[in-house]
């Protein structure tokens, strides 16, 4: 094995800086990691509320960890879980969860969008573009890491 690339380094150096950016807004916030990305899929529902499905899947948390922080969010009565249907739930926030929401993690939204609106729109499709080749490529590839 020779290691790795420059170009490999480079990316997760700036991969795992993203995410100590994150966790430190996190906390410049109050808030937890998991507990703030859940936040932040609930504000970009749009209506503080979906089901817990989209929060697992959109917030890129295990169900376990998802449910764990929820019963937190819920002993502060931040939020609360909705029965749908016979077998589906919602995630709703409170009129409190709600106010933390758009102090926190709506106000983090701002900052996203600013910055990716300050950047030319050829940028941005193209900064997309390659994230999501990234991503595609990837699944498929670690799909065989276990076939030697």
């Amino acid at each position: 094995m020779d290691g790795m690339s420059k170009e490999l380094r480079r990316f997760n150096y700036l991969m795992g800086e993203i995410d100590a950016a994150y966790h430190e807004a996190a906390l410049n916030l109050g808030l937890s990691d998991s507990a703030m990305r859940i936040l932040y899929v609930l504000c970009g529902c749009g209506s503080f509320r979906c089901s817990l499905r989209e929060v697992c899947l959109c917030s890129g948390l295990s169900k376990q960890t998802v449910n764990s922080a929820l019963r937190k969010l819920e002993g502060e009565g931040l939020a609360f879980l909705e029965p749908i249907g016979t077998k589906g739930k919602d995630v709703c926030l409170t009129d409190a969860g709600q106010a933390l929401a758009e102090g926190t993690v709506a106000r983090l939204i701002a900052v996203e969008d600013a910055i990716l609106g300050s950047w030319p729109a050829e940028d941005v499709e193209k900064y997309l573009s390659l994230a999501e080749q990234y991503l595609t490529a990837f699944r498929e590839k670690a799909k065989h890491l276990g076939n030697r």
